[in-house]
Protein backbone atom coordinates (compact mmCIF):
# COMPACT_ATOMS: atom_id res chain seq x y z
CA UNK A 1 0.00 0.00 0.00
CA UNK A 2 0.99 3.11 -0.82
CA UNK A 3 0.22 6.74 1.04
CA UNK A 4 0.29 9.09 -1.03
CA UNK A 5 0.63 12.98 1.40
CA UNK A 6 1.88 10.70 4.20
CA UNK A 7 2.95 13.53 5.98
CA UNK A 8 -0.39 15.20 6.06
CA UNK A 9 -3.16 15.40 9.32
CA UNK A 10 -5.05 12.33 7.91
CA UNK A 11 -2.73 10.03 7.33
CA UNK A 12 -0.99 10.47 10.62
CA UNK A 13 -3.95 10.43 12.70
CA UNK A 14 -6.07 7.99 10.61
CA UNK A 15 -4.85 5.93 8.03
CA UNK A 16 -1.62 4.61 9.49
CA UNK A 17 -3.18 3.92 12.78
CA UNK A 18 -6.02 1.88 11.02
CA UNK A 19 -3.05 0.41 9.49
CA UNK A 20 -1.20 -1.14 12.00
CA UNK A 21 -4.57 -2.18 13.89
CA UNK A 22 -5.27 -4.04 11.29
CA UNK A 23 -1.77 -5.70 11.08
CA UNK A 24 -1.93 -6.06 15.02
CA UNK A 25 -4.93 -7.99 14.73
CA UNK A 26 -3.54 -10.05 11.74
CA UNK A 27 -5.71 -8.86 9.24
CA UNK A 28 -2.80 -8.05 6.65
CA UNK A 29 -1.71 -10.17 3.92
CA UNK A 30 1.79 -11.76 4.93
CA UNK A 31 4.08 -10.04 2.61
CA UNK A 32 2.13 -6.49 3.49
CA UNK A 33 4.27 -3.14 3.04
CA UNK A 34 3.75 0.25 3.04
CA UNK A 35 5.34 3.14 1.14
CA UNK A 36 4.81 6.61 1.94
CA UNK A 37 5.09 9.51 -0.55
CA UNK A 38 5.20 13.03 -0.27
CA UNK A 39 7.01 15.76 -2.01
CA UNK A 40 9.04 16.28 1.55
CA UNK A 41 12.43 15.33 1.46
CA UNK A 42 12.69 12.50 4.60
CA UNK A 43 14.08 8.83 4.94
CA UNK A 44 12.40 5.65 5.70
CA UNK A 45 13.78 6.37 9.36
CA UNK A 46 12.07 10.26 9.87
CA UNK A 47 9.14 8.62 8.64
CA UNK A 48 8.54 5.46 10.25
CA UNK A 49 9.71 7.87 13.71
CA UNK A 50 6.73 10.59 12.51
CA UNK A 51 4.24 7.21 12.19
CA UNK A 52 5.26 6.03 15.61
CA UNK A 53 3.76 9.20 17.31
CA UNK A 54 0.58 8.47 16.28
CA UNK A 55 0.08 4.44 16.39
CA UNK A 56 -1.98 4.83 19.10
CA UNK A 57 -5.66 4.08 17.63
CA UNK A 58 -7.75 1.73 19.28
CA UNK A 59 -5.37 -0.42 21.15
CA UNK A 60 -3.45 1.69 23.14
CA UNK A 61 -4.16 0.22 26.12
CA UNK A 62 -1.95 -2.81 25.43
CA UNK A 63 1.47 -4.44 25.42
CA UNK A 64 2.34 -3.43 21.93
CA UNK A 65 6.01 -2.16 21.22
CA UNK A 66 7.23 -5.47 19.97
CA UNK A 67 4.75 -4.96 17.43
CA UNK A 68 4.86 -1.81 16.63
CA UNK A 69 8.70 -2.51 15.76
CA UNK A 70 7.92 -4.75 13.60
CA UNK A 71 4.90 -2.87 11.48
CA UNK A 72 7.26 0.26 11.34
CA UNK A 73 9.89 -2.09 9.68
CA UNK A 74 7.31 -2.29 6.86
CA UNK A 75 7.13 1.11 6.22
CA UNK A 76 9.27 3.03 3.64
CA UNK A 77 10.00 6.46 2.09
CA UNK A 78 9.69 7.53 -1.36
CA UNK A 79 9.66 11.41 -2.09
CA UNK A 80 8.14 12.63 -4.99
CA UNK A 81 5.95 15.37 -6.98
CA UNK A 82 2.35 14.49 -7.21
CA UNK A 83 2.76 15.14 -11.12
CA UNK A 84 6.07 13.02 -12.02
CA UNK A 85 5.66 10.24 -14.22
CA UNK A 86 9.28 9.88 -13.42
CA UNK A 87 9.31 9.96 -9.91
CA UNK A 88 6.62 7.42 -9.90
CA UNK A 89 8.56 4.98 -12.02
CA UNK A 90 11.66 5.79 -9.29
CA UNK A 91 9.08 4.38 -6.58
CA UNK A 92 8.01 1.50 -9.43
CA UNK A 93 11.28 0.10 -8.54
CA UNK A 94 11.45 0.32 -5.23
CA UNK A 95 8.10 -1.68 -5.26
CA UNK A 96 9.47 -4.32 -6.97
CA UNK A 97 12.00 -4.77 -5.02
CA UNK A 98 9.97 -5.32 -2.20
CA UNK A 99 7.62 -7.55 -4.34
CA UNK A 100 10.66 -9.76 -5.42
CA UNK A 101 8.95 -11.09 -8.33
CA UNK A 102 5.52 -12.70 -6.39
CA UNK A 103 2.05 -11.71 -7.71
CA UNK A 104 1.75 -8.11 -7.11
CA UNK A 105 -1.03 -6.59 -5.25
CA UNK A 106 -1.03 -2.31 -5.11
CA UNK A 107 -3.39 0.09 -3.21
CA UNK A 108 -2.80 3.75 -3.27
CA UNK A 109 -4.20 6.15 -0.68
CA UNK A 110 -4.34 9.72 -2.03
CA UNK A 111 -4.61 11.54 0.99
CA UNK A 112 -4.13 14.65 -0.86
CA UNK A 113 -6.55 17.39 -2.10
CA UNK A 114 -9.04 16.73 -4.46
CA UNK A 115 -7.31 18.88 -7.10
CA UNK A 116 -4.72 16.89 -7.93
CA UNK A 117 -6.07 13.21 -7.39
CA UNK A 118 -6.47 13.26 -11.29
CA UNK A 119 -2.35 14.06 -11.40
CA UNK A 120 -1.72 10.85 -9.02
CA UNK A 121 -3.92 8.21 -10.98
CA UNK A 122 -2.16 9.38 -14.32
CA UNK A 123 1.13 9.12 -13.49
CA UNK A 124 0.90 5.68 -10.71
CA UNK A 125 -1.22 4.32 -13.69
CA UNK A 126 1.48 4.63 -16.32
CA UNK A 127 4.72 4.19 -14.20
CA UNK A 128 3.56 2.19 -10.97
CA UNK A 129 1.05 -0.17 -11.74
CA UNK A 130 0.85 -3.54 -10.95
CA UNK A 131 2.67 -6.16 -13.81
CA UNK A 132 0.70 -9.36 -12.71
CA UNK A 133 -1.86 -8.20 -9.71
CA UNK A 134 -4.41 -5.49 -9.28
CA UNK A 135 -4.04 -1.67 -8.47
CA UNK A 136 -6.51 0.16 -6.28
CA UNK A 137 -6.89 3.53 -5.52
CA UNK A 138 -9.05 4.73 -2.68
CA UNK A 139 -9.76 8.61 -3.25
CA UNK A 140 -11.11 10.31 0.26
CA UNK A 141 -14.58 12.80 0.11
CA UNK A 142 -14.48 16.07 -0.89
CA UNK A 143 -15.49 14.61 -4.24
CA UNK A 144 -16.10 17.79 -6.15
CA UNK A 145 -18.05 20.99 -5.46
CA UNK A 146 -21.54 20.27 -6.86
CA UNK A 147 -22.50 17.98 -10.02
CA UNK A 148 -20.60 19.62 -12.28
CA UNK A 149 -17.48 19.22 -10.67
CA UNK A 150 -17.96 16.23 -9.25
CA UNK A 151 -19.25 14.70 -12.96
CA UNK A 152 -15.69 15.95 -14.53
CA UNK A 153 -13.48 14.34 -11.61
CA UNK A 154 -15.25 11.15 -11.93
CA UNK A 155 -14.88 11.28 -15.81
CA UNK A 156 -10.97 11.81 -15.44
CA UNK A 157 -10.71 9.24 -13.16
CA UNK A 158 -12.13 6.88 -15.53
CA UNK A 159 -9.68 7.58 -18.29
CA UNK A 160 -7.50 5.22 -16.60
CA UNK A 161 -9.62 2.01 -16.58
CA UNK A 162 -6.06 -0.30 -14.95
CA UNK A 163 -7.19 1.08 -11.40
CA UNK A 164 -10.44 0.21 -9.37
CA UNK A 165 -11.71 3.21 -8.12
CA UNK A 166 -12.68 3.18 -4.20
CA UNK A 167 -14.46 6.24 -3.03
CA UNK A 168 -14.45 6.26 0.59
CA UNK A 169 -16.72 7.82 3.17
CA UNK A 170 -15.68 6.65 6.82
CA UNK A 171 -18.92 7.34 7.93
CA UNK A 172 -20.03 4.45 6.21
CA UNK A 173 -17.32 2.21 8.22
CA UNK A 174 -18.73 3.16 11.52
CA UNK A 175 -20.30 0.30 13.45
CA UNK A 176 -23.65 2.35 13.77
CA UNK A 177 -23.72 2.20 9.71
CA UNK A 178 -24.03 -1.45 9.10
CA UNK A 179 -26.03 -2.15 12.19
CA UNK A 180 -28.77 -0.03 10.74
CA UNK A 181 -29.29 -2.72 8.13
CA UNK A 182 -29.12 -5.62 9.98
CA UNK A 183 -31.74 -3.70 12.87
CA UNK A 184 -34.45 -3.29 10.19
CA UNK A 185 -34.52 -6.41 8.04
CA UNK A 186 -33.58 -9.55 10.46
CA UNK A 187 -36.49 -7.78 13.32
CA UNK A 188 -39.46 -9.12 12.71
CA UNK A 189 -40.86 -6.38 15.60
CA UNK A 190 -38.93 -3.65 13.10
CA UNK A 191 -39.33 -4.41 9.86
CA UNK A 192 -43.47 -4.14 9.45
CA UNK A 193 -42.89 -0.77 11.39
CA UNK A 194 -39.94 1.19 9.65
CA UNK A 195 -42.22 2.96 6.90
CA UNK A 196 -44.14 5.88 6.62
CA UNK A 197 -46.90 4.58 8.17
CA UNK A 198 -45.86 4.42 11.74
CA UNK A 199 -42.71 6.85 11.41
CA UNK A 200 -43.41 10.71 11.38
CA UNK A 201 -39.43 12.07 11.13
CA UNK A 202 -36.12 11.01 11.48
CA UNK A 203 -33.73 13.14 12.61
CA UNK A 204 -30.14 12.71 11.66
CA UNK A 205 -28.37 15.33 13.85
CA UNK A 206 -24.20 16.02 13.71
CA UNK A 207 -22.89 18.13 16.25
CA UNK A 208 -19.15 19.08 17.11
CA UNK A 209 -18.01 20.97 20.27
CA UNK A 210 -15.09 22.72 18.73
CA UNK A 211 -14.54 25.24 15.53
CA UNK A 212 -12.65 25.67 12.55
CA UNK A 213 -9.54 27.36 13.77
CA UNK A 214 -6.63 26.70 11.69
CA UNK A 215 -8.44 25.51 9.15
CA UNK A 216 -11.04 27.57 8.46
CA UNK A 217 -9.62 28.68 5.16
CA UNK A 218 -10.22 24.85 3.48
CA UNK A 219 -13.35 24.76 5.13
CA UNK A 220 -14.27 28.06 3.30
CA UNK A 221 -14.08 26.80 0.08
CA UNK A 222 -17.22 24.15 0.50
CA UNK A 223 -19.02 24.55 3.64
CA UNK A 224 -20.98 22.43 5.96
CA UNK A 225 -23.76 21.53 3.32
CA UNK A 226 -20.47 20.29 0.61
CA UNK A 227 -18.88 19.08 3.98
CA UNK A 228 -20.83 17.27 6.47
CA UNK A 229 -24.48 17.27 5.09
CA UNK A 230 -24.22 16.37 1.07
CA UNK A 231 -21.80 13.18 2.51
CA UNK A 232 -22.37 11.59 6.03
CA UNK A 233 -25.44 12.51 6.64
CA UNK A 234 -27.17 11.71 3.52
CA UNK A 235 -25.39 8.07 3.28
CA UNK A 236 -26.68 7.61 7.06
CA UNK A 237 -30.16 9.09 6.05
CA UNK A 238 -30.06 6.43 2.91
CA UNK A 239 -28.89 3.50 5.09
CA UNK A 240 -32.11 4.30 7.34
CA UNK A 241 -34.62 4.83 4.31
CA UNK A 242 -33.62 2.33 1.86
CA UNK A 243 -35.83 -0.52 1.22
CA UNK A 244 -35.12 -4.88 1.86
CA UNK A 245 -31.96 -5.44 -1.00
CA UNK A 246 -32.46 -8.11 -2.90
CA UNK A 247 -28.92 -9.11 -1.75
CA UNK A 248 -26.72 -8.01 1.23
CA UNK A 249 -23.74 -7.48 -1.52
CA UNK A 250 -22.33 -4.25 -2.80
CA UNK A 251 -24.87 -4.16 -6.31
CA UNK A 252 -27.55 -4.74 -3.91
CA UNK A 253 -27.02 -2.41 -0.82
CA UNK A 254 -26.09 0.12 -3.86
CA UNK A 255 -28.89 0.14 -6.00
CA UNK A 256 -31.54 0.90 -2.75
CA UNK A 257 -29.57 3.17 -1.75
CA UNK A 258 -29.68 5.02 -4.71
CA UNK A 259 -33.55 4.26 -5.13
CA UNK A 260 -33.51 6.88 -1.93
CA UNK A 261 -31.75 9.40 -3.36
CA UNK A 262 -33.50 9.16 -6.53
CA UNK A 263 -36.74 9.64 -5.12
CA UNK A 264 -35.97 13.09 -3.27
CA UNK A 265 -37.00 16.25 -4.35
CA UNK A 266 -33.66 18.56 -4.60
CA UNK A 267 -33.38 21.09 -2.36
CA UNK A 268 -35.31 24.87 -2.13
CA UNK A 269 -34.09 27.47 -0.44
CA UNK A 270 -37.54 27.36 1.62
CA UNK A 271 -36.88 24.34 3.68
CA UNK A 272 -33.27 24.95 4.23
CA UNK A 273 -31.87 27.02 7.07
CA UNK A 274 -28.21 28.18 7.61
CA UNK A 275 -25.81 29.63 10.15
CA UNK A 276 -22.21 30.78 11.27
CA UNK A 277 -21.61 30.79 14.72
CA UNK A 278 -20.33 34.12 16.20
CA UNK A 279 -17.60 34.45 19.17
CA UNK A 280 -18.73 33.72 22.83
CA UNK A 281 -17.96 33.45 26.37
CA UNK A 282 -18.32 30.79 28.61
CA UNK A 283 -17.04 29.81 32.01
CA UNK A 284 -14.36 32.70 32.07
CA UNK A 285 -13.28 31.87 28.60
CA UNK A 286 -13.81 33.38 25.07
CA UNK A 287 -14.11 31.52 22.14
CA UNK A 288 -13.52 33.33 19.25
CA UNK A 289 -16.09 33.68 15.89
CA UNK A 290 -15.40 31.79 13.08
CA UNK A 291 -14.38 35.12 10.44
CA UNK A 292 -11.77 35.72 13.74
CA UNK A 293 -9.83 32.88 12.44
CA UNK A 294 -6.93 34.58 10.40
CA UNK A 295 -7.34 32.65 7.27
CA UNK A 296 -11.16 32.92 7.19
CA UNK A 297 -11.94 36.70 5.14
CA UNK A 298 -13.86 38.97 7.56
CA UNK A 299 -17.04 39.17 4.86
CA UNK A 300 -17.13 35.53 4.56
CA UNK A 301 -21.19 33.88 3.98
CA UNK A 302 -19.94 30.49 4.51
CA UNK A 303 -22.12 28.78 6.51
CA UNK A 304 -21.08 26.47 9.67
CA UNK A 305 -24.63 25.47 10.67
CA UNK A 306 -27.16 23.90 8.52
CA UNK A 307 -30.73 22.50 8.67
CA UNK A 308 -32.75 21.24 5.64
CA UNK A 309 -35.78 19.11 5.73
CA UNK A 310 -35.76 16.38 2.99
CA UNK A 311 -38.91 14.34 1.86
CA UNK A 312 -38.41 10.83 0.86
CA UNK A 313 -41.33 9.98 -1.89
CA UNK A 314 -40.66 5.91 -2.03
CA UNK A 315 -43.32 3.43 -1.19
CA UNK A 316 -41.28 2.63 2.07
CA UNK A 317 -42.81 -1.19 2.20
CA UNK A 318 -39.77 -3.83 3.46
CA UNK A 319 -40.13 -6.83 2.05
CA UNK A 320 -40.19 -10.53 4.03
CA UNK A 321 -37.90 -12.43 2.04
CA UNK A 322 -35.09 -13.17 4.82
CA UNK A 323 -35.03 -15.65 7.21
CA UNK A 324 -34.84 -13.84 10.45
CA UNK A 325 -34.85 -15.18 13.73
CA UNK A 326 -37.74 -14.61 16.19
CA UNK A 327 -38.03 -11.69 18.25
CA UNK A 328 -39.41 -12.12 21.83
CA UNK A 329 -40.45 -10.20 24.61
CA UNK A 330 -39.73 -11.21 27.93
CA UNK A 331 -41.65 -10.58 31.32
CA UNK A 332 -40.06 -11.87 34.08
CA UNK A 333 -41.98 -11.75 37.16
CA UNK A 334 -39.40 -12.89 39.86
CA UNK A 335 -36.69 -12.61 40.80
CA UNK A 336 -35.15 -10.10 39.89
CA UNK A 337 -38.37 -7.95 37.90
CA UNK A 338 -37.91 -7.50 34.33
CA UNK A 339 -39.50 -6.88 31.29
CA UNK A 340 -36.86 -6.11 27.79
CA UNK A 341 -37.18 -7.36 24.19
CA UNK A 342 -35.10 -9.60 22.09
CA UNK A 343 -33.68 -7.96 18.94
CA UNK A 344 -30.99 -9.12 16.38
CA UNK A 345 -28.15 -7.14 16.20
CA UNK A 346 -24.47 -7.10 14.01
CA UNK A 347 -21.76 -8.09 16.72
CA UNK A 348 -19.20 -4.90 16.57
CA UNK A 349 -16.23 -5.98 14.71
CA UNK A 350 -14.63 -6.46 11.09
CA UNK A 351 -17.00 -9.69 10.29
CA UNK A 352 -20.97 -9.66 9.76
CA UNK A 353 -22.01 -11.87 12.48
CA UNK A 354 -25.58 -11.56 14.00
CA UNK A 355 -25.96 -11.97 17.37
CA UNK A 356 -29.21 -11.88 19.50
CA UNK A 357 -29.26 -8.91 22.58
CA UNK A 358 -31.63 -7.42 24.98
CA UNK A 359 -33.20 -4.23 23.32
CA UNK A 360 -31.64 -0.92 25.32
CA UNK A 361 -28.24 -2.33 24.41
CA UNK A 362 -24.48 -0.34 25.68
CA UNK A 363 -22.23 -1.67 23.05
CA UNK A 364 -19.72 -1.35 25.40
CA UNK A 365 -21.50 -2.97 28.47
CA UNK A 366 -22.15 -6.57 26.15
CA UNK A 367 -19.49 -6.30 23.88
CA UNK A 368 -16.01 -5.07 26.00
CA UNK A 369 -13.38 -5.22 23.08
CA UNK A 370 -12.46 -2.69 21.12
CA UNK A 371 -14.81 -1.78 18.05
CA UNK A 372 -12.40 -0.95 14.94
CA UNK A 373 -13.05 2.82 13.86
CA UNK A 374 -14.43 3.33 10.16
CA UNK A 375 -10.68 3.48 8.21
CA UNK A 376 -10.03 -0.55 9.91
CA UNK A 377 -12.85 -1.49 8.31
CA UNK A 378 -12.94 0.52 4.86
CA UNK A 379 -9.13 0.06 4.29
CA UNK A 380 -9.66 -4.06 4.64
CA UNK A 381 -12.71 -3.93 2.98
CA UNK A 382 -10.61 -2.66 -0.27
CA UNK A 383 -7.32 -5.17 -0.15
CA UNK A 384 -10.38 -7.75 -0.27
CA UNK A 385 -12.34 -6.56 -2.64
CA UNK A 386 -15.61 -5.68 -1.12
CA UNK A 387 -17.11 -2.61 -2.66
CA UNK A 388 -20.44 -2.56 -0.58
CA UNK A 389 -19.71 0.29 2.42
CA UNK A 390 -18.37 2.30 -0.99
CA UNK A 391 -19.86 4.87 -3.45
CA UNK A 392 -20.40 4.46 -6.83
CA UNK A 393 -21.07 7.14 -9.12
CA UNK A 394 -24.22 6.58 -9.86
CA UNK A 395 -25.11 7.10 -6.32
CA UNK A 396 -22.12 10.15 -6.09
CA UNK A 397 -24.77 11.80 -9.09
CA UNK A 398 -27.51 11.26 -7.16
CA UNK A 399 -26.42 12.90 -3.98
CA UNK A 400 -24.99 15.69 -5.88
CA UNK A 401 -28.16 16.79 -7.68
CA UNK A 402 -29.89 16.68 -4.49
CA UNK A 403 -27.88 19.69 -3.23
CA UNK A 404 -26.36 21.37 -6.86
CA UNK A 405 -29.39 23.48 -7.05
CA UNK A 406 -29.29 25.00 -3.70
CA UNK A 407 -25.51 25.74 -3.78
CA UNK A 408 -25.92 27.35 -7.08
CA UNK A 409 -28.85 29.94 -5.55
CA UNK A 410 -27.04 30.31 -2.00
CA UNK A 411 -23.87 31.48 -3.65
CA UNK A 412 -25.48 33.34 -7.06
CA UNK A 413 -28.07 34.76 -4.24
CA UNK A 414 -25.46 35.76 -1.52
CA UNK A 415 -27.30 33.88 1.04
CA UNK A 416 -26.41 35.68 4.58
CA UNK A 417 -26.25 33.17 7.30
CA UNK A 418 -27.70 33.70 10.46
CA UNK A 419 -24.97 33.73 13.51
CA UNK A 420 -25.32 32.14 16.35
CA UNK A 421 -23.19 31.46 19.59
CA UNK A 422 -20.57 28.64 19.18
CA UNK A 423 -21.14 25.86 21.03
CA UNK A 424 -25.23 26.09 20.96
CA UNK A 425 -27.58 24.32 18.56
CA UNK A 426 -27.53 26.52 16.07
CA UNK A 427 -30.13 29.38 15.02
CA UNK A 428 -32.81 30.71 15.87
CA UNK A 429 -35.05 30.18 12.15
CA UNK A 430 -34.62 26.37 12.73
CA UNK A 431 -37.11 26.13 14.85
CA UNK A 432 -39.42 28.13 13.00
CA UNK A 433 -38.49 25.43 10.17
CA UNK A 434 -39.37 22.49 12.59
CA UNK A 435 -42.44 24.01 13.62
CA UNK A 436 -43.89 24.33 10.08
CA UNK A 437 -43.71 20.35 9.87
CA UNK A 438 -44.55 19.76 13.24
CA UNK A 439 -41.28 18.37 14.29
Amino acid sequence: MTVVGASGDLAKKKIFPALFALFYEDCLPEDFNVFGYTRSNMNDNELRDMISRTLTCRIDKREIYEDMDQFLKRCFYHSGQYNSKEHFAEMDKKLKEKEAGKLSNRLYYLSIPPNIFVDVVRCASLRASSANGWTRVIVEKRFGRDSESSGELTRCLKQYPIFIIFRIDYYLGKELGENLSVLSFSNLVFEPLWSRDYIHNVQVIFFEDFGTEGHGGYFGNYGIIQDIMQNHLLQILALFAMETPVSLDAEGIRDEKVKVLRSMSPLQLEVVVIGQYKGRSKGGRSFPAYIDDPTVPKDSFTPTFAAAALFIRNLSNFGTDFDKATNELVFRVQPDEVRYLKINIKVPGLGMRLDCSDFNLLHQARYPSEIPNGYERLLLDSIEGEYRLFLGSDELDAAWALFTPLLKEVEEEKIVPELYPRGSRGTVIVHYLAANYNV
